[in-house]
């Protein structure tokens, strides 16, 4: 059973004297904080060896309080930090092994480059083509055929926004169910019209001579992503007539 670093989500003190919760307690626990968190995202999570729940006899779910702060933890990290899973997994497995490590930074730079100056604002988290491919445990030629199908998109470096990690592991998770990577191309074009709008209300914003209008301008992007990342999962609960818990 993994040991959760010290600092970790608060939620999970709401379980005390060892008691152990269900998975559907652990996800009213994290939805506070993480408000897109859902049963899928917990158990790809599991899958991931990133927490290891105990078992009842008839195989129910049974999350201890270090478990819900480990959880907390590694959705922190992805949500604040853009970090993979493989990098979040290493990081608090040397942290359990009392190692004093760093938390681990994505931005890269070529080989023979100068560091960047500082820049106005938060630097992107980046990740390499290699770390992208162990990050999602794919191969080259898988990884090919969802950038021709528009799903992931190196930057003009050949790096990758850090957040394309995410997106890999989704495209996995939803192949064990059959959804092939070509049937998300109807996805990416919702997501497409979707950060279309929402660049709309902010590109006023962004171009304001005043730098804190324009840091008030990425604030305000990411609200409103998260409501139509809301909206988007309530429409689609709704089409498909199912309440997640």
């Amino acid at each position: 059973m993994h040991q959760t670093p010290s600092g970790g989500a608060g939620h999970g003190a709401a379980a005390t004297d060892g008691e152990l919760m269900s998975i559907g307690t652990v996800l009213n626990l994290l939805r506070d904080e993480f408000p897109d968190i859902t049963i899928s995202k917990i158990r790809f999570l599991e899958s991931e060896g990133l927490v290891e729940p105990q078992r009842t006899p008839a195989g129910y779910r049974k999350f201890s309080a270090s478990d819900v702060e480990r959880l907390g933890h590694v959705l922190r990290m992805q949500r604040d930090h853009y970090l993979p899973l493989k990098v979040i997994r290493e990081h608090l497995d040397a942290m359990e092994r009392g190692e004093a490590v760093p938390l681990p930074r994505l931005s890269r730079q070529r080989d023979g480059e100068a560091a960047p100056e500082p820049a106005e604002g938060p630097v992107a988290a980046r990740i390499g083509r290699a770390e992208l491919l162990a990050a999602a445990g794919i191969e080259e030629h898988e990884l090919v055929e969802w950038e021709s199908y528009g799903l992931l998109a190196p930057l003009p470096d050949g790096a990758y926004d850090a957040e394309a990690a995410t997106v890999a592991s989704l495209v996995v998770e939803l192949g064990r169910f059959g959804i092939e990577p070509r049937h998300l191309r109807v996805m990416k074009a919702a997501a497409d019209r979707e950060a279309g709008l929402v660049d709309q209300v902010v590109a006023p914003l962004r171009r304001h001579r005043n730098p804190q209008t324009r840091a008030h301008a990425e604030a305000r992007t990411k609200e409103l992503a998260g409501l139509t990342v809301r909206l988007h999962a309530a429409l689609v609960q709704t089409a498909l007539g199912v309440r997640l818990p």
